[in-house]
């Protein structure tokens, strides 16, 4: 698979594939397809903050990334941007993360987001009576999720246990499996939550509200269903 630590730009349709950088077996996409969850946001925010959000949120949820290590300040697979004739900047930037989820050594989450900023230019806005400097224009995030079974690949290393793979998933790790997928779900519909709670976006929840623990700076211009 092609590498997205290249630093030539290319054309970033050819960068929207969702899957890991590098070739893992025996993902399951988490919700059986590969259609994405899409998050979009159009009006007022400040760009730097919702970025920094967003990576203190995973990063204190244990995500990193697998080439980068823990200690890298960014998790940029792939970083493109242009700015037009008016100034404006469109922004692509990807991150490929991953997850041991505690107590499953045989199985591991992978998450893939991609970012695209488009029309972003500087503006104002009147908080309080304070002037604070932000942007405007809009966001798209794309996201997919995936559990990888690393025991199929353990089996099959095995000479004794290899032809017994597919016994071994059906009467043993299928309901491990199952529980972490649906463990993976609620973390996934969590973080989303947070998202548009960033975003000021109106929710349907059918779980619990989440307390605001995060600042937004976001700034709608009115309220509308998103």
């Amino acid at each position: 698979m092609l590498s997205l630590r290249q630093k030539t730009f290319i054309n970033i349709q050819e960068l929207h594939f969702p899957m890991p950088r590098k070739r893992v077996e025996h993902l399951v996409s988490l919700w059986g397809n590969e259609t994405p969850l899409r998050i979009k946001y159009k009006d007022i925010f400040d760009i730097k903050a919702f970025y920094q959000f967003m990576r203190e949120y995973l990063k204190v949820n244990g995500w990193t990334d697998e080439e980068l290590g823990g200690t890298s300040e960014t998790w940029e697979s792939y970083y493109g941007e242009r700015i037009d004739q008016k100034g404006a900047r469109e922004i692509w930037f990807l991150w490929r993360l991953v997850k041991e989820p505690t107590g499953s050594p045989m199985i591991r989450y992978y998450l893939d987001i991609d970012f695209h900023c488009i029309g972003i230019v500087p503006t104002e806005v009147i908080v309080d009576g304070k002037k604070l400097k932000a942007n405007k224009g809009e966001v798209e995030l794309k996201i997919w999720a995936y559990v990888q079974e690393k025991f199929k690949s353990e089996f099959k290393k095995h000479w004794l246990l290899a032809p017994l793979t597919e016994l071994f998933t059906e009467r043993v790790y299928d309901q491990a499996v199952y529980q972490r997928k649906k463990e993976f779900y609620q973390e996934l519909y969590t973080f989303t939550s947070y998202i548009k709670q960033w975003f000021k976006m109106k929710r349907y929840l059918p779980y619990e509200e989440h307390k605001q623990f995060y600042r937004s700076w976001a700034f709608p211009s009115h309220k509308k269903e998103q």
